[in-house]
């Protein structure tokens, strides 16, 4: 904590307020982010143990799975920034304690999700076959990949819902809660992979269709215990019983200001991703069984900085909410410090144990040689990756979301995919030149929201 001075970060900001102590602002960002890094962290270790049970089938089932994850989360999209919209909304209500607006939020929040999940899910199950074949699958991962895709967004609905309600109580500060229902999603879905991929205790060998079915029975128990919380009178986003959902109105109007620019940002993301998971599926099977471990990997070390993020919205919408711009300095600067510290730790992880953390997914000879690669670039990448999410996250939790959204076309959409490509293909780097530009998408992102921050414009927006 000596490496904290509220003052140095404060730089002229005028102080409206009681401060707290050093130790009280540490112990209220980690109360705050803890549940959320477990839940993240739960939720990528549950992705990197799905990989390692897929693995058992051979690298084609690791390169079909992974197939199909940009295209699940270009559907997934609009929910993912809906849920952004409203933990920044109910955080910044929580701040001006107006119950009811917050409320009137997460209805209309669950409403749209319902309406359009519906729509999105029948339109990707019906044509998942050229989807995925647009995503870049071979003859030897197509048929499975359309397979666990259609399973996976048939179900989507209950994981739509699921986001929506956690990410209300997450705004809330009521992080627990998310972090219960995706522990036992998780749990759930872990069981019925050992069930299902392989047949145990009697159950089918389903392969990769046991690992989708698996997920969406998570989520199916991981939804109703979401819905649950909003009907606990101890909860900020309260619902007076099934008929109270339908009797008071709805705020379109807040949920469109924040979430219209949330979901331009989402869809750049997404397409940025879809054309960085081509350009790696045209390099065979084998390498993209590779890279996709190495997304489970870093996938573990966004969990870290994802949760820090998720703190950061709650944080410092209640205060922008209480017109304590000074708080809301403090806590985007200490959640910068905790991540710095996670990124220290996994780095050392990834250095030291990388390629036998590859032997738990691969024996392959080539697939480890590439992981040792790639977990060397990890060990750099993950310092740009967890700062720039935290970043990222205080300015959408300030309602700043147009400027993630202009960052995200930047870095991800046009430099994530071109640069990849120009590193990979014409200059001849292969699955290095790849994560060169992931690297130099991480490091753009960095920029843009080191900038944002030091402008102190996101102190100023009103939602």
């Amino acid at each position: 904590m000596e490496l904290f001075n509220a003052q140095h970060v404060l730089h002229g900001e005028p102080v409206t307020g009681e401060l707290p102590s050093t130790n009280s602002l540490f112990k209220t960002t980690v109360n705050m982010a803890w549940p959320s890094m477990v839940e993240s962290f739960l939720v990528a270790l549950v992705g990197f143990i799905d990989t390692i049970m897929v693995s058992t089938l051979g690298s084609y089932a690791i390169a079909a799975v992974g197939l199909t994850q940009q295209p699940k989360f270009i559907g997934l999209a609009l929910f993912m920034s809906m849920s952004t919209a409203i933990s920044a909304l109910v955080a910044r209500r929580r701040g001006e304690q107006n119950r009811e607006s917050a409320v009137r939020i997460l209805k209309t929040c669950i409403l749209v999700a319902v309406i359009l999940t519906a729509i999105i899910s029948v339109t990707f199950t019906a044509f998942a076959d050229p989807i995925i074949r647009f995503a870049g699958s071979a003859d030897d991962t197509h048929e499975a990949a359309v397979e666990y895709f259609q399973i996976i967004m048939g179900g989507i609905g209950f994981t739509t819902v699921m986001m929506i309600v956690n990410a209300a109580q997450r705004g809330a500060g009521n992080t627990k809660i998310a972090l219960r229902t995706n522990m036992v999603s998780n749990l759930v879905n872990v069981v019925f992979n050992y069930l299902l991929i392989g047949g145990n205790f009697g159950f089918p060998a389903l392969g990769t269709r046991g690992a989708a079915l698996a997920t969406v029975i998570g989520s199916v128990l991981g939804c109703a215990m979401s819905l649950h919380s909003m009907f606990a009178k101890s909860s900020f986003v309260y619902i007076r019983g099934v008929k109270g959902f339908f009797t008071s109105r709805f705020d379109v109007r807040s949920l469109l200001n924040v979430g219209s620019s949330a979901f331009v940002e989402q869809i750049f993301l997404r397409i940025g991703f879809l054309l960085f998971a081509i350009t790696v599926a045209n390099l065979g099977t084998t390498a993209y069984a590779a890279h996709q471990i190495g997304m489970n990997m870093m996938s573990l070390t966004f969990s870290l900085g994802d949760g820090l993020s998720v703190a950061s919205v709650a944080l410092i919408g209640r205060s922008l909410g209480e017109e304590r711009r000074d708080l809301a300095k403090l806590y985007a600067s200490m959640c910068q410090r905790i991540g710095l510290f996670c990124a220290f730790v996994m780095s050392m992880v990834f250095l030291f144990f990388g390629r036998n953390l590859y032997g738990l997914f691969s024996s392959e000879q080539e697939i480890l040689d590439m992981g040792v690669m790639i977990m060397r670039m990890l060990c750099v990448i993950i310092y740009l990756q967890i700062t720039q999410v935290i970043f990222f996250g205080c300015l959408r939790g300030a309602g700043d979301t147009k400027y993630t959204a202009f960052a995200s076309m930047i870095s991800v959409a046009i430099i994530r995919p071109g640069l990849s490509w120009l590193l990979c293909y014409p200059l001849g780097l292969g699955l290095l030149g790849v994560w060169l530009g992931l690297f130099g998408d991480q490091f753009m992102r960095f920029c843009l929201g080191y900038f944002r921050m030091k402008q102190g414009k996101w102190l100023k927006i009103k939602i």
